[in-house]
């Protein structure tokens, strides 16, 4: 990555990092507390990213290789998650499991916004922009389901526990565990789809990259064994059997 570039990096990296915090920081502002929103994937997937953006913009600055291609490729796709189910599902009024949307003041409002539309765009666009490509393999968007499968063993835990689920697709007091179920396998389908779509175009930008540059050939084009030659050629004004033309001079 060049100087320049390394800059851009990690200018915009920083960005996320700010991004993120105000998110955090300007929703806590409201009736949530900080350790009451932690158990919302919303709030998991941007500390993930925010930790993530940090690490790669001190990276960049470094001038050290980015982070592994299928962890920035999974945390990508967590906190797309967090827009996609946001905009798609819980802001819908169309869907059925739509959230009420409370009157927010306007830094709670903003740290929404922040969280659920600037962050996830950002980090599509660090991926896109700054991520090596042609690393990713099909089998990566199965295994990026662990963390969305074990944060639904966290929830329904949880909701055991204090009686209140994140998300109206968890809630299982009001859809059954087998309501809980249907919607689980329905969200890990989907998110198996959209990680493949991340695998498709990360394939997609490296062909349009295309392969390294072969490296030049010296510029007076001849052949290596033949320049050889040349170099091992007597000398003018030798004879082919080394003996100089001219008696030597005593």
């Amino acid at each position: 990555m060049s100087l320049r570039r390394r800059r851009v990096a990690m200018l915009f990296r920083v960005v996320i990092v700010i991004s993120v915090l105000a998110g955090i920081v300007l929703t806590a502002l409201g009736p949530a507390t900080v350790t009451g929103l932690l158990p919302y994937f919303t709030i998991q997937s941007n500390v993930a990213v925010g930790l993530l953006a940090g690490y790669a913009a001190w990276l960049a600055w470094r001038d050290r290789p980015e982070p592994p291609s299928p962890l920035k490729g999974a945390v990508t796709l967590y906190i797309t998650i967090t827009g996609v189910v946001y905009h798609l599902v819980l802001a819908n009024p169309a869907s059925p499991f739509a959230m009420p949307q409370p009157d927010r003041a306007f830094g709670e409002a903003l740290g929404n916004q922040f969280l659920h539309t600037v962050v996830p765009l950002l980090a599509v666009a660090d991926w896109a922009l700054f991520d090596r490509r042609g690393r990713l393999r099909p089998r990566y968007a199965a295994w990026w389901l662990a963390f969305p499968l074990g944060y639904l063993g966290f929830a329904l835990v949880r909701g055991l526990v204090v009686e209140r689920y994140p998300y109206p697709f968890l809630d299982a007091g009001e859809l059954g565990y087998d309501g809980v179920g249907v919607s689980a396998v329905f969200f890990a389908v989907a998110f198996w789809l959209l990680g493949l779509l991340f695998v498709g175009v990360d394939r997609g930008l490296a062909r349009r990259a295309g392969p390294p540059a072969a490296p030049a050939t010296p510029s007076s084009g001849i052949p290596a064994q033949r320049s050889a030659a040349v170099d091992s050629a007597p000398v003018s004004g030798a004879t082919p059997g080394g003996r100089p033309d001219a008696p030597a001079v005593p």
